[in-house]
């Protein structure tokens, strides 16, 4: 029989079951395992669960104890918080500052090129899909070399240009999610082709329903939902533009409820590529400034997403997740010291963990030195306790915090 207990009573050999709460809060990807090292049970006693779920049939109960462990450490009272270690100056690493130079030059020609696709698509010249392909093969490279890098740029668009680059953004969005999907290479290449050209259809859409700064009326929606078809034809029409880039290009609205469109295909009937389009091109719009409102932060978005019932296929928005992070770089946090932080770089192996930067204290309403944080570091006992999304507004410099002002230049010129 199960049995919920607090995470605090877990020990080494048992089994657990599931986390109590949504999947979102908590460290792993997977549950129903048994409890093998001290870092699993410290990864849970820092996630804030509160309780768990376990299977006393299938390892140690709670009036076991063959073995024990230390209770866990207590964080440090709200009015002294634990400091970090001030010999890290930096607001991220060498390597993240070194790809995010190199990121914002594939975005500055990736704007260009999408741009001039969507120009011979309004002139009615044939659309070369695989012509795309060495502006993909970047991507993927930058991806491969940091996910956070190009993602992250990709996301800060200007009104005026969140057409191209919200493509350029699914493209590197799509590689990073095949990557973490197990896909080899090519398929992931052939997934940021999708992305990259999933939109094209939006290059017919009058300019004045697709550049409105206000919300759609109910005809202008119909025209904007005639694009995943447009788009999927005008792609046809050379007879060499790949079937994966077909699929996204034309089922990325899709849900898996079958309340999407065009078709209100469901579940299995979806292809994998379908459903991850679908993930990343919401992510990505509802992240970004569009012409009519502020993009969501990053944080935030994950976790509305994961509360739509019946819009995305569980598992692959799970390892779209895994492969962004739960606190996404860009995103403003609050720490159990009291300091509000904006996320710089992820750290793989503890997605509820990242490096952060306290740049605000909620104590004294005051902006403070910046520091950088990394919350996975050993004795590190601060971290995070909620989103901040909301003060995105109040904090509008917070981007160049994980970003030199400079870079964010390039990637916007």
């Amino acid at each position: 029989m199960l049995r919920k207990i607090p995470v605090d009573q877990l020990r080494l050999g048992m089994h657990l079951h599931a986390f109590e709460g949504s999947w979102i809060n908590h460290p792993f990807w997977r549950t129903r395992f048994v409890i093998d090292s001290a870092a699993q049970l410290d990864a849970v006693r820092r996630s804030g669960v509160a309780e768990c779920w376990i299977d006393p049939r299938l390892g140690l109960d709670v009036q076991d104890d063959a073995i024990t462990m230390p209770p866990p450490a207590r964080p440090p009272p709200a009015a002294a918080p634990v400091l970090p270690d001030r010999a890290e100056p930096a607001a991220v690493s060498a390597a993240f500052s070194e790809e995010l130079e190199k990121a914002a030059a594939i975005c500055r020609r990736g704007r260009e090129q999408v741009a001039s696709m969507f120009a011979e698509a309004r002139m009615g010249r044939t659309i070369d899909a695989e012509a795309c392909l060495p502006l993909v093969e970047d991507i993927s490279r930058s991806v491969e070399r940091n996910a956070g890098a190009l993602v992250s740029l990709a996301r800060l668009k200007t009104r005026d240009d969140y057409t191209y680059m919200h493509s350029v953004a699914v493209c590197a969005l799509m590689v990073a999610l095949a990557r973490r999907l197990g896909h080899d290479d090519a398929a992931c290449r052939q997934a940021g082709l999708a992305g990259l050209v999933h939109d094209i259809g939006k290059a017919l859409m009058p300019a004045d329903v697709l550049q409105k700064p206000g919300a759609l009326t109910d005809d202008e929606m119909g025209v904007m939902r005639t694009h995943p078809e447009r788009g999927h034809a005008l792609l046809a029409e050379t007879g060499s533009t790949p079937a994966s880039a077909l699929e996204v290009t034309l089922h990325h609205h899709e849900r898996v409820d079958g309340r999407g469109y065009p078709h209100g295909l469901a579940g299995e009937r979806l292809t994998l590529l379908a459903r991850m389009g679908a993930v990343c091109d919401v992510y990505d719009a509802i992240t970004s400034n569009r012409p009519y409102k502020a993009g969501w932060d990053p944080a935030e978005s994950i976790a509305r997403m994961a509360s739509w019932t019946g819009h995305f296929d569980k598992a692959v928005l799970a390892a779209f997740v895994h492969s962004l992070g739960i606190y996404p770089t860009g995103s403003i946090v609050r720490l159990q010291s009291g300091r509000i932080g904006v996320v710089v770089e992820q750290n793989a192996s503890a997605l509820t963990a990242p490096v952060v930067r306290a740049f605000f204290s909620t104590k004294s309403q005051l902006h403070i030195t910046p520091e950088r944080i990394d919350l996975a570091r050993p004795g590190c006992h601060d971290r995070i306790v909620a989103r901040e999304g909301g003060a995105a507004a109040q904090f509008r410099h917070a981007d160049e915090l994980w970003a030199d002002p400079e870079v964010l230049r390039k990637a916007r010129a």
